[in-house]
């Protein structure tokens, strides 16, 4: 049995957090590849030390003076090193550092120096041996992975070193420059590993004791899941649930290896086990999930349903104008086509000229919109749970101005006003969830 171990940044913010993960990782054997974070923040207020070095570089480009933030980075990590009396020379490393800052230093590679730094720490302090990610995950130049070469170079470096700390969030591409990945990209490093290895387990530490069924801000404790499938995992991360990356199941679901959500605060929590397929049949919903800031456009024109490719006519305007198309309800002579704020804040009204041009047809834009999923593998075939859905939100006098379903009946999506979203998702987690 062999696991891959992810720590996050809360996991490593300061000495007591490191001394917890030692215990966590030589308390079972199997924890041979341990991948880290950069420090995280130590309380509420603190500075993330990846933030941190955002904004170094950002002092360093604009030639803004940048010593009180280097100073930051700088103490934390002596900090930790002096704490627990690791052997590592970190000073001689964040010496040579500061020697590559100036206007034209990498932003891949310098940010990159979070998880380097605090790796090395983790690897002296833990007894393992350090391996660079750069030296693992390799990418083309088209930021594609080279599955082939970066399974080669795994491989090949835990049989040679056995138990390995490899830094999270960053590979390299062909010529050895750092290549960043998108922000929580430690989690997909982890995944990648996992792949690699064809480990049985890999554990992503946190801070929460695994995936819950609603967001906290929102819902007062929520339940935690015990167990969910990678799809489901998907719809929710997708609509703003942020326990995982959402890239990070794809390495690891062609294998079935079960990604286990952990607590590094409550390390005897089993977590949640996420699987391609789960037994539990406990619960009709899994989980919810919502995000704010949607545009409705909302098309109308007689005798639509008559006219062939209409609606391809419209989502090739909304193609031009590159932007995504989350959900498209349609009715005999209209349809609305749902879109993220974001996307349209600068081509809203250009969209909506086009449209009207294009088709001949009445646009009106509908914006403050809400979007919340209600996911669960058991509402295939189940009766009854769209009628507890409107009861909820009815009960609430929240009108719904959206409804979709996914053909596997894995999800609902459902549409309503901004204002109504947090009570909208407190409503439908009474009825549906607890």
């Amino acid at each position: 049995m062999l696991k891959v171990v992810k720590f996050g940044g809360s996991s490593l913010s300061c000495a007591t957090q490191f001394e917890k993960v030692k215990n966590i990782v030589l308390g079972d054997s199997t924890r041979q590849i341990v991948v880290c974070s950069a420090l995280g923040k130590r309380e509420k207020t603190d500075t993330k030390i990846t933030d941190l070095l955002f904004i170094l570089h950002a002092h360093l480009k604009y030639s803004v003076p940048y010593e009180e933030i280097w100073n930051m980075i700088y103490d934390r990590f002596l900090g930790v090193q002096a704490d627990l009396n690791i052997s590592y020379d970190i000073k001689n490393d964040l010496d040579a550092l500061k020697g590559e800052l100036n206007k034209n230093i990498s932003q891949d590679y310098l940010v990159s120096r979070g998880e380097f730094l605090t790796s090395k720490l983790m690897a002296a302090y833990l007894g393992y041996t350090f391996v660079d990610s750069k030296d693992l995950l390799r990418y083309n130049y088209d930021g594609k992975l080279d599955e082939e070469l970066t399974e080669k170079n795994v491989k090949l470096a835990f049989s040679k070193y056995g138990k390995i700390v490899v830094p999270g969030f960053y590979g390299a591409y062909p010529n050895g420059s750092v290549k960043l990945l998108s922000r929580g990209g430690s989690d997909v490093t982890g995944s990648i590993l996992a792949k690699c290895l064809n480990v049985s387990v890999y554990e992503n530490w946190t801070d929460v004791s695994g995936v819950l069924a609603c967001d906290p801000r929102i819902v007062k404790n929520p339940r935690a899941i015990k167990e969910i499938t990678y799809a489901e995992l998907r719809e929710l991360s997708y609509m703003g649930a942020s326990v995982l990356h959402e890239e990070t199941v794809f390495p690891v679901q062609g294998l079935n290896i079960p990604i286990n959500i952990r607590n590094t605060n409550e390390p005897e929590n089993p977590g949640t086990m996420i699987l391609n397929e789960c037994t539990d049949e406990t619960n009709v919903v899994t989980g919810l999930a919502g995000k704010k800031d949607f545009v409705a456009f909302n098309i109308y024109k007689d005798h639509m349903a008559d006219k062939v490719g209409f609606l391809k006519s419209a989502l090739e305007v909304f193609e031009k104008y590159e932007v995504s198309v989350e959900h498209v309800p349609t009715g005999i002579d209209s349809f609305s086509v749902i879109v993220s704020g974001d996307q349209v804040d600068k081509c809203k009204y250009e969209l909506v000229t086009e449209i009207k041009k294009q088709l001949d047809c009445d646009v009106e834009v509908e914006t403050n919109i809400a979007l919340v999923a209600i996911v669960g593998r058991n509402m295939a075939k189940r009766s009854g749970v769209c009628g507890k859905i409107f009861a909820a939100l009815g009960e609430e006098n929240i009108n719904v101005r959206l409804l979709a379903q996914g053909p596997n009946e894995l999800n609902i999506i459902i549409g309503v006003s901004q204002n109504d979203f947090e009570k909208t998702l407190q409503a439908l987690y009474e009825s549906l969830v607890r």
